[in-house]
């Protein structure tokens, strides 16, 4: 009789356990839900677990718990190689859910879409999560569907210039009614009593976490996106015994301003403070779209209005979005455009494997970039792109590449 789990490939495997382990971490380390849920869930995780890996491959249920606290990769069966999962862990020192699995599992998501379009005629490989539309393409479908490259544009920037913000002015958005319903109530995990907190950077609601320490309750708060941490979006609070707002305190300093071409996209966020909003009456983007529409986009439109304002004319997501910026510039040597499409993936590996997949950019792009706080990925994705004629570069050194091309200075 063959193993249920060779009926799946290595990246569907990999991607149900990671969803299903994910699940079960969230749960192990929610202290608030009732035992009796925390329970059923980790015991349905395990089960989906349990399916991936087959009959080969027996996994108590003891065993399952224990290894949610270590590294993620021993959950699969011996024949399927770690890759992106190897190293990588759910639950932090600190006892607390790491939330950058959500873009793993998500990244993971998007390359299965993407195989299952090429391999099975566009027949999920997955079950559910993949038959489901994942929000940001919905969203992107209902902004396309006027078919006004202008139209376009200006509700797409809406969703990175105000990924959350009173109910009053979301609604004068200039937004089709079937991408406004992406705006739903603040997230619980963002919420601390009935206050909420903007990140800096990009302006979404910040986790906050709860601690007890000997001198009582002192609550943290950070951005979801672990890059706009590193910029500076990290902070704590003392509980105010009077009820009141908690006042936020940066709790490390801000990172050096960089000098070289990364300087121009570098956001600033040294003297910041984000102030306490009250969650009634405000609302925010689903965490699909703000990943991967609002945050990409921060560096998509910087790109845009840095080439603008150097008197260069760049285009932003011509053809409703065939890639995210075109320019032409004149030089000593001629006339040279530029195709631009703008990825920011946590693990480059599944970037690499979906470049793969799409046999280059899917909207015919020349230039793959990366914002400059994923530079450790250029080598690999320069070895993957130049199978298909593709360029690599960071946000920063594009631009400054664009600039000398043009004659004209970018840092």
């Amino acid at each position: 009789m063959n193993d249920p789990s060779s009926l799946l490939d290595a990246p569907e495997v990999r991607h149900t356990v990671m969803a299903a382990a994910a699940l079960a971490a969230q749960a192990l380390t929610d202290a608030e839900a009732p035992p009796e849920h925390r329970l059923r869930t980790l015991m349905e995780s395990h089960g989906r677990i349990m399916a991936a890996r087959g009959p080969s491959h027996p996994l108590t249920f003891a065993e399952f718990r224990e290894l949610l606290t270590g590294d993620l990769n021993l959950l699969l069966p011996g024949e399927v190689p770690a890759e992106e999962m190897q190293g990588v862990r759910l639950i932090t020192g600190d006892g607390q859910f790491d939330d950058d699995l959500y873009d793993l599992e998500a990244e993971q998501r998007l390359v299965l879409r993407t195989l299952s379009r090429l391999t099975r005629g566009g027949r999920s490989a997955n079950g559910d999560d993949l038959e489901a539309e994942m929000d940001q393409e919905r969203a992107y479908a209902g902004l396309k569907k006027a078919m006004d490259q202008t139209v376009y544009v200006e509700g797409r920037k809406a969703l990175i210039d105000y990924p959350a913000g009173p109910v009053s002015k979301l609604r004068k958005l200039p937004l089709p009614s079937s991408v406004r319903q992406f705006y739903t109530d603040i997230p619980h995990a963002a919420v601390f009593d009935r206050w909420w907190f903007a990140c800096p950077v990009c302006e979404w609601p910040m986790r906050v976490t709860l601690q007890q320490t000997r001198g009582g309750r002192s609550g943290s708060v950070q951005c979801f996106h672990r890059p706009h941490r590193d910029f500076g979006a990290k902070y704590h609070f003392k509980i105010p015994a009077d009820g009141g707002a908690p006042k936020l305190v940066p709790a490390a300093s801000a990172p050096v301003a960089r000098s070289g071409n990364d300087k121009v996209l570098f956001p600033t966020v040294h003297g910041v403070t984000p102030q306490a909003t009250l969650v009634k009456d405000h609302a925010a983007l689903t965490r699909g779209v703000w990943r991967w529409t609002t945050v990409p986009g921060l560096v998509e439109v910087a790109l845009y209005e840095a080439l603008k304002a150097r008197g260069l004319a760049p285009v932003l997501w011509p053809d409703l979005d065939s890639y995210d910026l075109q320019i032409e510039v004149a030089g000593a040597g001629g006339k040279t455009q530029f195709r631009i499409d703008l990825k920011d993936y946590s693990h480059p590996l599944l970037l690499a494997q979906k470049i793969q997949a799409d046999k280059g950019d899917a909207g015919g792009a020349d230039w793959l970039a990366v914002p400059d706080y994923r530079a450790s990925s250029l080598p690999l994705l320069s070895r993957v792109c130049s199978e298909f004629g593709l360029s690599v570069s960071t946000a920063g050194d594009l631009g400054a590449k664009i600039c000398e091309e043009a004659g004209v200075q970018w840092a």
